[in-house]
């Protein structure tokens, strides 16, 4: 009796409750890791720090008790300096720039760098507004961070017995890891950029599957706003793909798309406060395709003799026309003159890549105004 006690202790520590394999413990520990994945960018990253999709409540409460169990996170302290690093973006202010602090700080001491942030009540007070203060928020998940973790492993060690500790030391590290240092720190160092925003934000690759679509950096950071983190046909972002199905469901509703509030009116050739509006929703796309039209027309006039003119005028068009949009300090009178002299030389550049380009622009409004 007394060996038959002792035989199913060491059977518990030694499976758990479930009693699975390695092969079911490997699936686990990827489902729950690319659960937490989901939670951070769709409900952390797209929802409370950048308001570009709204959540059922369900969902939400979901999401903040996963969350705190897998990873400790407080929504508001996450909110809050995720907001402070696009504020002050790759400056000695940044939270967490590899340019400032060094790529392997932020790759490998990601996590602590969060910690120490959010110990840094002022930054919390002035990034951090919007965020969840029920009260569940303010007594069970704010400043009991070790709780949920604490929790997590138990549980996991009910499941599977002593494997359930290495299953849990996995769930740790996948966010910090992941998410903290490699987005925030790879993802500013190494990769390919669809957009010219003003940092160095990339894009890891086109498929954003392991980090939940936050592999595409440089969109999100070209519009920062938008629920939807691919924007080329061959892009994948699966957290989009979640928030659509949760659309579906009725229990999301995603803000517009970036251009989706653009319309183009042929009869418009007056430069007006609407134009200036559906480019500043736009503008980094614009400039992209901007871009391009003058790298591909540079490339059609590389072997004649008016190559060096032409594509020195219109590379300046492009510079000039992104130059624009860095000047913060212009008003709406001043955009709206400075768009329309830009406008006027492309026009009278003979170049047909900016011509078309600045008729294009002209015909730029808001669907509001229409």
């Amino acid at each position: 009796m007394k060996g038959s006690a002792l035989d199913s202790i060491f059977e518990f520590v030694k499976y758990g409750l479930t009693g699975w394999g390695w092969l079911e413990i490997v699936a686990f520990t990827l489902v729950v890791t690319h659960i937490t994945i989901a939670g951070v960018t769709i409900y952390l990253h797209r929802c409370q720090a950048h308001r570009a999709v709204e959540l059922h409540p369900i969902v939400s409460h979901f999401f903040r008790f996963w969350l705190w169990l897998t990873t400790g996170m407080v929504t508001k302290e996450w909110a809050a300096i995720h907001r402070k690093h696009h504020a002050k973006c790759e400056t000695e202010e940044d939270p967490h720039s590899p340019q400032t602090r060094g790529l392997s700080t932020v790759l490998w001491q990601g996590a602590d760098l969060y910690r120490n942030s959010a110990k840094d009540i002022p930054l919390l007070n002035r990034y951090g507004h919007g965020c969840p203060d029920d009260w569940v928020e303010r007594h069970v998940y704010t400043g009991r961070s070790a709780l949920g973790v604490s929790l997590m492993l138990i549980t996991n060690v009910l499941l599977f017995g002593v494997v359930g500790a290495a299953v849990w030391a996995v769930q740790m590290m996948w966010i910090p890891f992941f998410a903290a240092g490699v987005v925030n720190g790879i993802a500013h160092f190494w990769g390919y950029r669809n957009f010219k925003s003003p940092d160095t934000s990339a894009n890891l690759i086109p498929w954003g599957i392991l980090i939940g679509g936050e592999e595409l950096h440089n969109n999100h950071h070209a519009h920062a706003t938008s629920p939807k983190l691919s924007s080329r046909w061959y892009e994948f972002d699966i957290g989009w793909m979640y928030i659509r199905i949760l659309q579906v469901l009725g229990l999301a509703r995603p803000r517009s798309l970036p251009m989706s509030d653009v319309a183009v009116n042929p009869n418009k050739v007056e430069i007006d406060a609407a134009t200036i509006q559906a480019i500043l929703s736009s503008k980094y796309e614009l400039m992209a395709r901007l871009s391009k039209r003058v790298q591909k027309f540079q490339a059609s006039v590389s072997n004649t003799n008016a190559f060096s003119d032409l594509a020195r005028t219109a590379g300046q068009l492009r510079v000039d026309f992104e130059a624009i949009w860095s000047q913060r300090a212009l008003s709406v009178d001043q955009t709206i003159e400075a768009v329309q002299q830009w406008c006027q030389r492309a026009e009278a550049s003979g170049i047909s890549a900016c011509e078309e380009f600045a008729r294009r622009l002209r015909m730029m409004t808001v669907k509001s105004a229409i």
